[in-house]
C-alpha cells in the first residue's frame, strides 16, 4: 500500500511542477541574454554526458590513447558530422565505427 502511495505522490509532484511551468509559459518572457545562454543547454548537457563515456570507457581513469575504441569512434563521427552535416548518418557511422573498433582492439 505504501508503494502506491509512493508512487501516486510522485506523479502529483510531478504533474503538478510540469502543469505550472506549462501553464504559465505564453504569459512571461526571458530577456535577451537569458535566450542567448539558453542556446548553450544543449551542448553543455551533450559534452557533459559523452565525454566521460569517451575518456572513461571502464572507470579506471582517462584514456586518452590509440587503443581507446570510444575515442576512435567519437572521431569518426565527429568528422562524419562536420563532412555530411547530417545526424543520422552520424549516428550510423559512429556505431559501426565503434563495434568496429572494438572488435578490431
Amino acid at each position: 500500500m505504501t508503494e502506491i502511495l509512493m508512487i501516486t505522490g510522485m506523479a502529483a509532484v510531478t504533474f503538478a511542477i510540469r502543469y505550472i511551468l506549462l501553464a504559465s509559459a505564453g504569459h512571461f518572457s526571458f530577456p535577451g541574454w537569458a535566450k542567448a545562454g539558453l542556446n548553450f543547454v544543449p551542448p553543455a548537457v551533450l559534452t557533459a554526458i559523452i565525454f566521460p563515456a569517451i575518456l572513461i570507457p571502464n572507470n579506471n581513469g582517462i584514456e586518452f590513447n590509440i587503443e581507446n575504441p570510444a575515442l576512435l569512434a567519437a572521431i569518426v563521427a565527429v568528422i562524419t558530422g562536420l563532412v555530411r552535416k547530417d545526424l543520422l548518418t552520424t549516428i550510423i557511422v559512429g556505431m559501426f565505427a565503434f563495434g568496429l573498433f572494438k572488435w578490431l582492439l
